[in-house]
């Protein structure tokens, strides 16, 4: 059973939309968001990386970058850039990237769920990260941006949210600076929703695809919440979080890939030879011929060179074992480049599949990395398999696309 609730959003306010609207605070660091902002006072990254308005030498997890968040926001919403709905109301958002569509409902859904794991999770937090979410929303007392959550497709629900689209007009509608469309639609009527609460009633599960951390941080600023309140009905804003549901069946997962600082005191030749003892390497004459075609394949660009590795052993059956990071972790990264901890150790790095191979190749050809890996996407109903086993993907599994944006819904604790 999967709750779903509507909320009073604090949204902007109509032609401020497109300028608002930014890419997730994590799939950028400080310096390229400062490159992002520059000419728009309105981008939520002031908000959600509001270091980038103070001194470049501020610790971006300092108390003044939260307290910075938190003044921005109160000060866009005063200078009438956002707005809020009087009512509580769910919204349909809908993003088209490269001619694909995929809609997902904007709602609040149940701390209680998450921490009984009927919104379930395939991938751990780092504690750094996830204090980082917790202290902004604290500070702010709101969930700036929505976690992605996605479901097994429901005809029904399909159904309710095609008609909406088709016969009510968005309260946005525009495409941003890298292509993708997004639109929003607000469900005001109580019928509506209620039909909608009813058909997410009968969704067994939902599942995290992108933004575990700020998931765990709702939840534990909830905890926070609850226990300072004695008179705590369950009902309270903070016990819920900002979410947005999308069919399984509409969603991309794009490439993860791998660079490492050094080949572990291994010369090029060396480190192939180690190679070579477990994976068939075959040259490739360009990043494109070596890009994976199939689960099992990899690619790999060293001293200016491609190459596809294909494993001389078998997968096997388990789930985890037998996936793409897994096998590249435990029988190359691991024991050959000495990667034990991919989650802390500082020597990998993770490149999103939409920054292309050419990111790859530039990170290992101006000598800030020794080599790079490209990987095959892990899939949609592998990520629930795992979910559904209560086990843990290792990190940086997936990367989904597009990015929902920041900013243009926002849920309030006090809501």
């Amino acid at each position: 059973m999967a709750i779903i609730r509507p909320f009073r959003a604090v949204r902007p306010a109509p032609g401020d939309e497109d300028k608002i609207a930014a890419l997730p605070y994590d799939v950028m660091n400080t310096e390229e968001a400062r490159v992002m902002v520059r000419g728009n006072p309105l981008s939520f990254l002031h908000i959600d990386r509001a270091e980038i308005d103070l001194p470049a030498d501020t610790d971006p997890y300092s108390t003044e970058v939260y307290e910075k968040a938190r003044d921005n926001l109160l000060s866009m919403i005063s200078d009438g850039h956002f707005i809020r709905d009087e009512a509580p109301c769910l919204y349909i958002y809908r993003l088209i990237r490269n001619g694909k569509a995929q809609t997902g409902l904007a709602a609040t859904v149940s701390v209680d769920e998450y921490n009984n794991g009927k919104i379930k999770k395939h991938e751990l937090t780092r504690a750094d990260k996830e204090l980082d979410r917790i202290n902004h929303v604290r500070t702010t007392g709101a969930h700036t941006g929505p976690i992605f959550l996605t479901y097994r497709k429901d005809d029904k629900i399909n159904s309710l949210t095609d008609c909406i689209k088709e016969c009510a007009a968005p309260v946005y509608d525009f495409t941003s600076e890298d292509g993708i469309s997004h639109t929003v639609w607000k469900i005001d009527d109580s019928d509506t929703i209620e039909d909608l609460k009813i058909a997410f009633s009968r969704i067994s599960a939902l599942y995290i695809a992108d933004g575990h951390h700020r998931n765990a941080s709702a939840a534990a600023v909830a905890s926070e919440l609850a226990n300072a309140d004695p008179c705590r009905t369950g009902k309270e804003g903070y016990n819920f979080y900002l979410a947005v549901l999308f069919p399984d069946e509409e969603l991309t997962i794009l490439d993860y890939n791998r660079v490492v600082k050094d080949l572990a005191g291994r010369d090029v030749k060396g480190f192939l030879d180690a190679v070579g003892k477990s994976f068939e390497i075959t040259e490739a004459s360009c990043a494109d011929d070596a890009k994976p075609k199939k689960a099992g394949e990899f690619g790999m660009y060293i001293a200016g060179r491609w190459y596809v590795l294909r494993p001389l052993f078998p997968l096997g059956n388990d789930p985890i074992k037998s996936l793409d990071v897994s096998v590249l972790q435990d029988r190359l990264l691991s024991p050959i480049l000495g990667i034990g901890d991919a989650r802390t150790d500082k020597r990998i790095d993770f490149v999103g599949g939409i920054r292309g191979l050419g990111e790859l190749e530039r990170r290992v050809d101006s000598g800030e990395m020794a080599v790079a890996f490209s990987m095959f996407p892990t899939s949609v109903s592998q990520l629930m398999n795992i979910a559904d086993n209560n086990m843990i993907m290792p990190p940086k599994s997936t990367w989904f696309e597009p990015k929902l944006r920041s900013g243009l819904l926002i849920h309030m604790l006090d809501d």
